[in-house]
């Protein structure tokens, strides 16, 4: 397993939609391993792997408190929300030293493969369904802060130009 480096914003493969994954392969099975290696080492609670320049729908999700509970995701698509929102502060090591208070969801249900390569249903909730939300926005090309209103955006953008030179 390796620790893999982050593209840095703006770069535009993080504007990118992914590309669906045809399968499971030992190849994605060790993207995987890899990923949930540099989710640990950030340490955060997901990692999608468009953040580290691989344009594949994969994605790590692990919220639990004893990081035990690895959750491998390919091509995952949110199908129904709550309409209950919470709020978390979200933070990417795409842009990092900043972050912003991002209202999602509070419980999802996805489609997506797992590491077996079947297709489940699941319900997320809490902290995990932010961070699946997170993730599922970073495959479709999207970043945390297009979620804030257009001022706010435009304030975190100003701080984060500055905070980047």
């Amino acid at each position: 397993m390796t620790v893999r480096p982050f593209l840095r914003w703006p770069d535009k493969r993080l504007r990118t939609a992914a590309e669906p994954v045809a399968g499971i392969t030992d190849d994605i099975r060790s993207l995987w391993d890899d990923m949930i290696e540099t989710m640990d080492a950030m340490p955060g609670v997901g990692l999608a792997a468009p953040q580290i320049g691989v344009m594949l729908q994969v994605a790590v999700v692990d919220a639990s408190d004893n990081r035990n509970k690895r959750i491998r995701l390919a091509n995952p698509t949110i199908i129904d929300a709550s309409a209950v929102l919470n709020e978390h502060e979200e933070a990417s090591p795409n842009l990092p030293g900043i972050y912003a208070a991002i209202k999602r969801p509070r419980g999802v249900s996805v489609r997506f493969m797992d590491e077996s390569g079947t297709w489940v249903r699941r319900d997320f909730a809490g902290l995990e369904a932010t961070s699946v939300q997170h993730q599922i926005d970073h495959l479709n090309g999207r970043m945390y802060f297009d979620r804030l209103s257009k001022v706010k955006r435009d304030m975190f953008l100003r701080r984060a130009r500055k905070i980047k030179n």
